[in-house]
């Protein structure tokens, strides 16, 4: 199944319309679908290591409404570090905003839909829309329902954002009572270091929202707008695709804990098997 992925950079690189972009140059198509089944392994790419349990902690911090960037620095996770310095937020024109305070992105939309935004330390408690509490509800007591949807794209509070969202919907969709699969929708999809993240990190939600639900995880399916590739990680992917991939490894949850709700999910809880890996291949993040 990474195949597919390896097949998207292929045609990027070789089709892709060369585009001056906000941050660097870039090569771009436009909507494109990945599939994975998701039943017996979770698609973690393995032509390059992936820092899986870092994917897991981002994930587990959205889950969380947490929108303060020293959340994640404690754990050693520096993904979201130079979207939160004080120069970035300057560029913005956020001088009055605190150095990590990332304003109402994933984690604020997920659990506090709308809320009216006043910093990353504020409590927003009983604030906004639990989306993450309304897509349960709609798995465990109508599963087919049309409108199991989890939405991080909010017009009304974009332009308060460090960055807008970049994969901004889910949609789930329960089959035979008893699978749940998930789809994303991707604007913008840096398919160098960022979709691998994105895979992970929804496959992992998955797994995450079926333990909740009784349900298991079947598929996810991952549609992009925007598929790029920044110019500087060309050669760094062309190299990635020499490599043959190895089989997806099998993600665990801790069987002997009882989970009620997201909140009771930590990083240990989760371990995987069979992870095979090629090296790390070094690309810059670009933001």
């Amino acid at each position: 199944m990474e195949n597919q992925y390896l097949e998207l950079i292929q045609k990027i690189i070789s089709t892709g319309e060369k585009r001056e972009t906000r941050n660097s140059i870039t090569y771009s198509i436009f909507g494109e679908k990945l599939e994975f089944d998701i039943s017996k392994s979770i698609p973690f790419i393995t032509t390059k290591k992936l820092a899986w349990k870092t994917v897991i902690k981002e994930l587990l911090w959205f889950l969380s409404g947490s929108t303060d960037n020293t959340k994640l620095l404690e754990q050693n996770v520096n993904i979201w570090k130079d979207n939160a310095s004080q120069e970035f937020m300057n560029l913005l024109g956020f001088k009055d905003r605190e150095v990590n305070d990332l304003g109402p992105i994933y984690g604020h939309q997920w659990r506090h839909f709308n809320a009216e935004y006043k910093n990353h330390k504020t409590d927003y408690t009983n604030q906004g829309i639990d989306q993450i509490k309304y897509v349960l509800n709609l798995l465990k007591n109508d599963p087919m329902s049309r409108r199991i949807i989890l939405s991080a794209w909010n017009p009304c509070q974009i332009s308060q954002m460090n960055l807008p969202p970049c994969h901004i919907l889910a949609q789930f969709y329960v089959r035979n009572a008893k699978e749940l699969s998930c789809i994303i929708y991707q604007r913008s999809a840096d398919v160098g270091l960022g979709l691998p993240f994105n895979i992970a990190s929804y496959a992992v939600l998955t797994y995450i929202l079926a333990k909740l639900s009784n349900l298991t995880p079947k598929k996810l399916i991952v549609t992009i707008g925007d598929a790029h590739i920044y110019e500087n990680h060309i050669d760094a992917l062309k190299e990635q695709c020499t490599r043959k991939p190895f089989n997806f490894p099998i993600l665990n949850i801790n069987p002997n804990k009882e989970y009620n709700n997201v909140d009771d999910f930590l990083i240990d809880d989760f371990s995987i098997e069979n992870y095979q890996y090629h090296d790390i291949i070094k690309m810059n993040m670009i933001a």
